[in-house]
Formats: C-alpha cells, sequence, structure tokens
C-alpha cells in the first residue's frame, strides 16, 4: 500500500510567475510555502491544505488549486526525507493578514530566489523552476 504524503504545500504564483506567496516562520525567520501537515491519517490532501491556509491567511481567496506532485524523496539540499503533495494556483484575492502569530509572522508576495528558504520550499520551487512554472 502506498502511504499518502504527511503534509500539503500550496504554490501561488503572481506577476507571471515571477513572484511566489510565501510566509516567514516565527521560530527560525525563514520563509516558506503556506500549508502544513495533515490531522490524523483520515483528513484528505485538499482538506488540509484548505484548513492550513484558513489558519494561516485566514482572508486570502484562492483561485481553483490542482495538485502538481506528490513529492516523496530526500530533499537533495538538506538530506532530510519529504512527503508532501504540492498544489499550485495562479493568483489570489484578499489581505494578507496572519490568522497564527505563534506560527508565521510574516505572509508577502515575494521573488524567492534570494531568501533564507526552507529546505522544502527552496527544494520545489527549484522544481518549478526547471520545469517553467516559475521565473527568475
Amino acid at each position: 500500500m502506498t502511504q499518502r504524503p504527511k503534509a500539503a504545500r500550496l504554490v501561488v504564483t503572481a506577476g507571471h510567475g515571477q513572484r511566489v506567496l510565501l510566509v516567514r516562520r516565527r521560530r527560525d525567520g525563514l520563509w516558506a510555502l503556506p500549508g502544513g501537515k495533515r490531522n490524523g491519517g483520515s483528513e484528505s490532501l485538499k482538506k488540509c491544505l484548505s484548513r492550513e491556509i484558513k489558519e494561516e491567511l485566514p482572508h486570502l481567496r484562492l483561485r481553483k488549486c490542482h495538485l502538481w506532485k506528490k513529492v516523496r524523496s530526500v530533499n537533495g539540499i538538506s538530506g532530510r526525507r519529504m512527503s508532501d503533495a504540492i498544489y499550485f494556483t495562479r493568483g489570489a484575492k484578499g489581505n494578507l493578514t496572519i490568522g497564527d502569530r505563534r506560527e508565521i509572522d510574516k505572509a508577502e508576495w515575494r521573488r524567492p530566489w534570494k531568501l533564507k528558504l526552507t529546505p522544502t520550499s527552496r527544494y520545489i520551487l527549484s522544481r518549478l523552476l526547471s520545469e517553467g512554472f516559475l521565473k527568475r
């Protein structure tokens, strides 16, 4: 039996794929793609993503999200195991008001390439860049 990914991440692009929605984690100051881990084995990946976005950015309204890939491998950058479902959409509406300030302290549309990103976010964004979904 194939094990389902443990987390769901969202890639939202703007500015013709040059800017990405990122959140900054309070605990270490690293920028990351919004999303997070599933609650228990019964929560679907789509429900996990929806819940995490509502917790982190409650006023954000997304266009339809599509599953891009399920990534289950060892991160070539950090050496850590990854088990994520990556969803993709172009654009969103609403304010980037932070919902859970204990977890994240900032949300912005950024060009991610010179930021201190989490290893998983850097890996995912690098893959999207190489496949033409993002531009530098």
